[in-house]
């Protein structure tokens, strides 16, 4: 291991400028409280329901919880970050963070995929979705992409820490992430920059490509349905079809660079860390009628339970 002379890094973070770091602090902060109470009204919403049982809201509520982890590996320092004179962080944290934000992530990815199949087994297996999509099969698909998110992520880390780490130690990020830590590598990194694209970026092209081609064979399959089953169908299609692009599309630029600019990796990593979870309760609630349904049930429930 190479990183003898650095016991810790400095994140240059998102700006310099003071008025807009106190401006973005307010923003970011807003940003993080929305993700928490939307996401755990989505957790709360499915486990006081009978939404639960449905594969989808399986999936559903694994998602929001693993977007609350995946901010929460982020936001707490980029925000107090913001405020702070010294941007350091420990060489273990920034392992540590780098890990578990690649981890939460891909897992995030993972479970995209399986609620592409479960929308599949749906709309065009529909005499056999109860079998295809049994508890038991969605345990494994959880399991599996867990399983398949840690060992990504353990890959990133193997190949940091056989890094050596002896000039310049500050990290042109908000967070501890692959491609600002090559650079500050004192060796010549470009075929570990070409083994990350070809996993991490060619995974992520990969994964977006087939979620895709599963929803357009999806929409093809509805034109034989009802227009009623039709409309439902289109509407949580549409939610998840909105989520993929908005977290895919800046992760495929942040890992498949197309210059070689940081600058920009940053503006793209908050969209995927910041953005998009705080979007996904909102796409996943108002245009899901079941949703609305449970919602209106619990929390009208309890206020009138307060009221007697």
């Amino acid at each position: 291991m190479g990183h003898e002379n650095i016991t810790e890094f400095i994140l240059l973070g998102l700006f310099s400028d003071e008025d807009e770091r106190i401006a973005c602090f307010v923003v970011f902060l807003f940003c993080y409280i929305a993700i928490l109470s939307g996401n755990l009204l989505i957790l709360l919403t499915i486990n006081g329901s009978r939404l639960r049982e449905q594969p989808m809201y399986f999936f559903l509520s694994y998602l929001s919880f693993m977007d609350v982890c995946f901010t929460s590996t982020v936001a707490p320092k980029l925000i107090t970050d913001l405020l702070a004179q010294e941007k350091t962080i420990s060489y273990n944290s920034c392992m540590a963070q780098m890990f578990y934000a690649h981890f939460f992530g891909a897992t995030e990815i993972f479970i995209l995929v399986a609620m592409a199949y479960d929308r599949y087994a749906a709309i065009c297996r529909p005499l056999h979705y109860m079998v295809i999509m049994s508890r038991q099969v969605c345990y494994v698909l959880l399991m599996a992409s867990i399983l398949g998110a840690f060992l990504h992520s353990i890959l990133q880390v193997l190949i940091i820490i056989e890094l050596p780490f002896c000039g310049p130690n500050q990290i042109d990020h908000y967070f501890c992430d692959v491609f600002p830590l090559l650079k500050l590598a004192c060796m010549d990194t470009s075929l570990l920059v070409i083994v990350i694209i070809s996993t991490t970026g060619v995974l992520s092209i990969l994964t977006f490509v087939a979620l895709v081609i599963s929803y357009i064979i999806i929409l093809s399959t509805l034109r034989t349905h009802s227009s009623q089953s039709c409309r439902k169908a289109l509407s949580t299609c549409g939610s998840h079809i909105t989520v993929v692009f908005m977290f895919f599309l800046p992760l495929i630029f942040t890992y498949v660079p197309m210059a070689d600019s940081v600058s920009n990796d940053k503006v793209f990593a908050l969209f995927y860390t910041m953005i998009a979870p705080m979007f996904n309760p909102l796409i996943y609630t108002l245009r899901n009628t079941d949703m609305k349904n449970a919602m209106k049930k619990i929390w009208c429930r309890d206020t009138q339970l307060e009221e007697k």
